[in-house]
């Protein structure tokens, strides 16, 4: 009797181990680790997971380097046209402005073509509006701003023309405009001021180009001058970029210019010609080629990019 209840009970015990090592197979099986780049579909269909540059374009408009409304000047979209993900339906954005899910990215595309009155370069560039509705708005460098971005030069073509390699692109500026108050007292035609800020992009280097005043004497109306009898460029040189991502940071405030490039040590302009700009200002990001060969292009891609005030 004995003996039959031991191999009753060995008999038992081979069945629970067999069913153990079953389930455990089932589950290990059912429960496969699921790939950093797919979703979980309630519908149980794992798709990929589309991951967008971080810009909210609430405050920018969009200035193309085509004309296809024939109104004489570049085409431009409103932040309400952009937000939304509505950049992604507009036509004529599309070819210009458009997603790199493959990196989180949103290329930025241009050549020459159409350009504002103001120059005889072409752009796709994003122009800040702190008011959506009334570009006539801007702020002062009394009330400041900072802007950031993560961005690369994915492309750009060769120069034939001179010693350079490549062409040159500017990739982020502050732009200077005359206050509607100071149009009101002197009746000027034209708004336009000049750039306080370029950042150019050149055969790899990132180089900063600031307003200057040509004579730090030079006092009142005639600090509206917007020629360059009255401010010049002065230039630094951040240092080798090439085709590779950067962050770039700026902060304005009176009197001052901070500029860092990734982790470094911050570059900062602090003189009397920022403490007498005159002007209103705007920030500019995007792809502002600067030459009119035929045969030009340039495609920047921006990650990310924030502004605040």
């Amino acid at each position: 009797m004995m003996t039959i209840l031991n191999k009753l009970r060995a008999v038992l015990i081979s069945f629970i181990a067999v069913a153990s090592l079953f389930f455990l197979v089932v589950n290990c099986s059912s429960t496969e680790s699921i790939s950093d780049e797919e979703t979980i579909d309630p519908n149980g269909n794992n798709e990929e997971v589309a991951i967008y540059a971080d810009i909210n374009f609430s405050n920018w408009k969009i200035t193309l380097p085509i004309d296809a409304n024939n109104n004489g000047s570049p085409d431009e979209y409103q932040p309400s046209q952009l937000v939304n993900n509505g950049y992604r339906t507009l036509t004529q954005v599309k070819p210009f402005m458009y997603d790199d899910t493959t990196d989180a990215s949103i290329v930025f595309y241009t050549y020459p073509a159409v350009s504002t009155a103001n120059s005889s370069y072409s752009r796709t560039e994003l122009r800040e509006l702190i008011n959506p509705s009334n570009s006539k708005d801007n702020w002062t460098l009394a009330e400041g701003g900072v802007m950031t971005g993560k961005l690369k030069v994915q492309s750009i073509s060769e120069n034939s023309q001179s010693s350079s390699t490549y062409h040159n692109v500017i990739v982020m500026q502050i732009h200077g405009i005359i206050s509607q108050e100071d149009m009101n007292t002197h009746n000027f035609s034209s708004n336009n001021g000049p750039p306080l800020l370029k950042m150019y992009w050149k055969d790899g280097y990132l180089w900063a180009h600031k307003k200057s005043l040509l004579d730090e004497s030079t006092e009142g109306d005639d600090l509206l001058d917007v020629s360059s009898s009255t401010w010049y460029d002065i230039k630094h040189n951040f240092g080798y970029v090439g085709f590779e991502p950067f962050t770039f940071k700026i902060i304005a405030t009176q009197g001052k210019l901070e500029l860092q490039l990734n982790n470094n040590p911050p570059f900062i302009y602090q003189d009397v010609s920022l403490s007498k700009w005159p002007f209103e200002n705007y920030f500019k990001a995007g792809n502002y080629l600067v030459t009119t060969e035929p045969a030009a292009f340039s495609y920047i891609k921006y990650y990310n990019l924030n502004v605040t005030h």
